[in-house]
């Protein structure tokens, strides 16, 4: 049953970014390029929706799927290796045309030249989990 509340969360998900024009290459293009406010507006409406779930969350004590109570850690001191994975996953979104979610959502929509970039990021992932211990963090 949990799967299930997992796959309908997904099409919800991958349907608002889609209608929201969030997984159109030429929107992020415009991005980048200072072109268009339309994803810095999904952006910002993303960050308010947080900040409130976020505050929602601390103040109910609400649980998750498994009953469990959500505990949200105290932000850390140092914001360097922050500004590198912001930096990389940047470099890579401006690259590739696309965050880690719409990639699913293109290569449902049949843009298989993305399975490329989902066999790039899930291999960037298990390369930084081997070198994870090695790293300064």
């Amino acid at each position: 049953m949990k799967v299930l509340k997992y796959i309908i969360v997904g099409f919800v998900f991958g349907i608002v970014l889609t209608k929201s024009e969030a997984v159109s290459w030429y929107r992020i293009y415009e991005m980048f390029q200072f072109q268009s406010f339309h994803m810095y507006g999904i952006i910002m409406v993303a960050i308010a929706t947080g900040i409130i779930g976020i505050q929602i969350i601390k103040k109910y004590k609400l649980k998750n799927i498994d009953g469990v109570p959500i505990t949200i850690a105290e932000k850390e001191k140092g914001s360097f290796r922050y500004w590198i994975g912001g930096l990389l996953f940047g470099l890579g979104w401006a690259l590739v045309g696309a965050c880690p979610g719409p990639i699913f959502i293109l290569i449902g929509a049949g843009f298989y030249p993305l399975l490329l970039v989902l066999f790039g990021a899930l291999l960037g992932t298990f390369i930084y989990g081997y070198f994870k211990d090695n790293l300064p963090h």
